[in-house]
């Protein structure tokens, strides 16, 4: 009679871990990066296609503006100014008024102080400020999407004479006001020692956003594949060769 097969008891030591054979997994092929052969998720996907053709297409001037944001320094000085007039999270509003609850049920004086200047946030609230011209600086994401919701906003800015700026990352907008995502912010006042700050970001935002005419004139896009730049140089180079076989025949 055979004897039985004990059951092996799993080490608490050493769990047992599955290989995994994906995409930065256990097993690595040598030499040779296999990346491009992955079937990717779809929004990589989308993004890799919008990024492709956005770049060959030909990218009219209301649209190719959106490429043309803020310097690191000047968009550094921004936020540090911007980061001052953050509104009150739900947080803060839930403690201010139950501070005001316990101080009116104490019998003290309950009025609340009158709120400071703050950042206004949301497409519909921004676009009746810069109607209203209430807004003193407006800052636009570069990559919403759609950029429809937003690609009339520089236009309107420029009709009503109000200093617009262009920053990258829609998500950097979103936490200044504790949001996902902003497509757009207004400032509307800001403290008196920081009004000398406001008026320089004034000024450099109308240099090269406001009167900026070579931004608003260029198309973006139209640039080729590799591929289709070396077919297009080497077509160049026959077509200069052919040109100078003739010119050399002309004259004998």
């Amino acid at each position: 009679m055979a004897p039985k097969k004990g059951t092996k008891k799993a080490d608490p030591m050493f769990p047992s871990r599955p290989r995994s054979f994906r995409v930065g997994g256990d097993i690595l092929p040598k030499g040779r990066d296999l990346s491009r052969f992955v079937k990717w998720p779809k929004y990589i996907r989308l993004q890799r296609q919008r990024k492709v053709i956005m770049t060959r297409l030909k990218v009219p001037p209301a649209i190719a503006q959106f490429a043309n944001t803020m310097d690191k320094n000047q968009a550094v000085e921004l936020m540090r100014l911007l980061t001052k007039y953050q509104p009150e999270t739900k947080a803060a509003k839930a403690e201010r008024l139950a501070a005001l609850a316990r101080a009116k049920a104490a019998g003290q004086d309950a009025t609340s102080p009158a709120p400071g200047p703050v950042l206004k946030f949301g497409l519909k609230h921004v676009t009746q400020l810069i109607e209203d011209k209430e807004a003193k600086l407006v800052v636009i994401a570069s990559d919403v999407n759609p950029i429809e919701l937003v690609v009339w906003l520089p236009a309107l800015c420029r009709k009503m004479d109000i200093p617009y700026c262009i920053v990258k990352n829609k998500s950097r907008l979103g936490a200044l006001v504790h949001q996902k995502n902003a497509t757009c912010l207004a400032l509307t006042a800001v403290n008196a020692e920081d009004e000398a700050t406001l008026r320089n970001l004034d000024e450099t935002c109308r240099a090269k956003f406001n009167d900026n005419k070579d931004v608003q004139r260029k198309w973006g896009g139209g640039i080729m594949g590799l591929k289709t730049q070396k077919r297009l140089e080497l077509r160049k180079i026959a077509l200069e060769k052919e040109l100078a076989k003739k010119m050399n025949a002309g004259r004998y």
